[in-house]
């Protein structure tokens, strides 16, 4: 179970089209993130700052603390006697069996433990659904093995121990209604020594350690910034300087989501592909020259604003431009597009291009350029770069 999970396998899932054939689809493993440290030391400040800046990426949280072990009504009585520190106290296989589940892609339900009771089932439960990135934060994430071979990446949040102590006191008598005196004898007890016993000799399996929590920006943009890579975003802008990536939101999602169900009906396909479009080339008209104009406004004041690029033109690639044409005359008032089409001529001889002017593009696209001669391209290419000078 060791080195094996750690690597990118892919899980193979199916599904039904309307037709009732079977349709198989590939569902790559979750990017797994062990967050450990001692007792409030900044671990959830941490999490919920990875998760902010991971805001396209469906990101889980799933906490250690929802696996305490019940205590019987004895133990209850005697609550300030039992040790929440200890690797036993937190019921190992039960968190091993939901994140086994999640990285298979299947969403779990998972204890919501009270502190005020000390018990977990008082709460409703919580669902957790599959996600890209599963973040696991816990005092003792990287004790046991067996939960550290489910990381991708293991993560030590290091913060002085005075400094952790009195955000305790803070938290447990503001936020869990204890006293400050049961608050300190607990720590001299048990908190303390099982830091020194069980959570800080973890840190040695830790792959990064954040001094000082979750003050440390620098850390968590790196921590980031790795994950993104590990996924692959951003690749090709580093490659092509002119390639832009639209980040990812909510709104997109859900009309990829629409777009790739096999139970769309055709009519939602080509709605919500012609919405994607549409973004796609407002994005890209941002990208574009713009120079700077002042105006007078209808109530006389002065606004300093840009003009747009001018003799704009659009060159659609046969076939697949053709879906981009519409939103394209949507976005920009009057383009002229010429339609490009691309023929094989053999295994041996280079491809030629056909152009089909439309109205007002035969100033620029002359039939008589466009052969099937070798010299046929350079001059497409000269004639569209006149064309399109003062764009």
């Amino acid at each position: 179970m060791g080195s094996g999970l750690k690597e990118n396998i892919k899980n193979h899932s199916s599904a039904i089209r309307p037709n009732g054939s079977e349709v198989h689809t590939e569902q790559k493993q979750p990017f797994v993130i062990g967050v450990a440290g001692g007792t409030a030391s900044g671990k959830t400040t941490v999490c919920n700052m990875i998760i902010a800046q991971l805001h396209d990426q469906r990101v889980a949280l799933v906490n250690q603390d929802s696996f305490y072990r019940m205590l019987s009504k004895e133990k209850l009585k005697q609550v300030h006697e039992y040790n929440f520190d200890h690797p036993d106290a937190f019921d190992t296989d039960l968190l091993l069996s939901c994140m086994e589940k999640l990285k298979r892609g299947q969403a779990v339900t998972v204890p919501n433990y009270d502190y005020k009771s000390r018990r977990n089932n008082t709460l409703p439960q919580q669902k957790v659904n599959p996600s890209d990135v599963i973040i696991l934060e816990g005092i003792l994430v990287l004790h046991d093995s067996r939960v550290r071979d489910l990381m991708n990446m293991k993560i030590f949040v290091d913060t002085d121990s005075d400094l952790r102590l009195a955000r305790r006191i803070q938290r447990d008598t503001i936020e869990r209604g204890r006293d400050i005196r049961t608050v300190l004898d607990q720590y001299s007890k048990f908190v303390k020594p099982s830091f020194e016993e069980f959570i800080l000799p973890s840190k040695k399996y830790a792959d990064i350690i954040i001094p000082r929590g979750g003050d440390n920006d620098v850390a968590v943009d790196l921590i980031v910034q790795h994950i993104r890579t590990k996924f692959g975003q951003h690749d090709l802008c580093k490659i092509y300087p002119n390639v832009f990536i639209i980040h990812s939101t909510f709104q997109i999602r859900g009309m990829h989501t629409l777009i790739r169900d096999v139970n769309s009906t055709t009519h939602d396909f080509v709605f919500y592909a012609d919405r994607l479009i549409r973004l796609v080339v407002e994005h890209g008209l941002g990208h574009l020259p713009f120079t700077e104009k002042q105006i007078i406004t209808p109530t006389g004041s002065v606004y300093s604003g840009v003009v747009f690029c001018k003799r704009l033109c659009g060159v659609s690639i046969i076939r697949s431009g053709e879906s981009m044409e519409n939103a394209l005359r949507a976005c920009c008032k009057g383009i002229k597009i010429a339609d490009v089409r691309e023929i094989a001529r053999g295994y041996c001889k280079p491809s030629c291009f056909i152009a089909r002017p439309n109205s007002g593009f035969r100033e620029f696209f002359c039939p008589s350029h466009f052969t099937s001669s070798e010299q046929g391209c350079p001059r497409v290419q000269h004639h569209f770069s006149e064309s399109c000078s003062d764009s």
